[in-house]
């Protein structure tokens, strides 16, 4: 008991030391990525998409006006089993919860206890015991539009994602968010800043959209990897 204590400790203290690692994304690519970079530094910024409109998150963030919880639930519990198997359980049934995943209710009701996303999200991370930072990429309540190659302009991240036509361009709603500062400040700091896996257009596109973002990369001297999905 004595040794395993020791290497846990020792384990912590090497994650501790490791590099500055700044991951930009959603969806299930993002958190399938901080399952693996958890086992290499504790200093983890991972900034999420909350554009996200469609099941549970669409639900709620219209419901109780509050931004998409659904990408930020899968990065905080990224490789803890238990938390992420409970996190992800859905509601049956045909009544209001039905279609809910906990995870998103929890993080829902955090948002309204304590007043804002980044509170929230801090209270959420000591609760969880959770290894590095989860950031939203903005606060505000985004809504992505996307120009078609057919010309048609669809909005709703679901909604394009949907769409038969290719994607020409993409926007907001508003069209300039505002970043959350410390997402900015992580960006600064970061040895190495990735962008994705995950779909470009609607996971990780969108955190390029908020422009003070998209400036601090550019600003930034670490290298920025973008990985590629291979399938598209």
């Amino acid at each position: 008991d004595q040794n395993r204590v020791s290497r846990q400790v020792l384990g912590r203290i090497e994650l501790a030391k490791g590099p500055h690692i700044v991951a930009l994304g959603g969806g299930h690519g993002l958190s399938m990525l901080l399952r693996g970079l958890k086992n290499k530094t504790s200093n983890l910024t991972a900034i999420v998409t909350v554009a996200d409109d469609g099941g549970s998150s669409g639900r709620l963030r219209e419901e109780m006006d509050i931004i998409a919880p659904g990408d930020l639930r899968n990065c905080l519990v990224a490789k803890e089993s238990v938390l992420e198997q409970l996190f992800q359980y859905r509601f049956g049934g045909n009544g209001e919860l039905a279609g809910h995943s906990l995870g998103n209710l929890f993080l829902a009701a955090l948002i309204k206890e304590f007043g804002n996303t980044e509170n929230a999200l801090e209270a959420a991370s000591k609760v969880l015991k959770i290894r590095g930072k989860v950031i939203p990429s903005t606060t505000e309540e985004v809504r992505l539009v996307g120009k078609m190659s057919d010309g048609s302009v669809v909005e709703g991240e679901s909604e394009i994602a949907a769409y038969p036509a290719d994607i020409v361009s993409l926007s907001a709603i508003p069209e300039n968010p505002i970043a959350v500062g410390d997402a900015l400040e992580a960006i600064k700091q970061a040895d190495m800043i990735i962008l994705g896996p995950g779909s470009l257009y609607t996971s990780i596109m969108p955190n390029l959209l908020v422009p003070e973002l998209l400036q601090a990369i550019r600003e930034s001297s670490a290298p920025c990897v973008y990985i590629c999905n291979v399938m598209t």
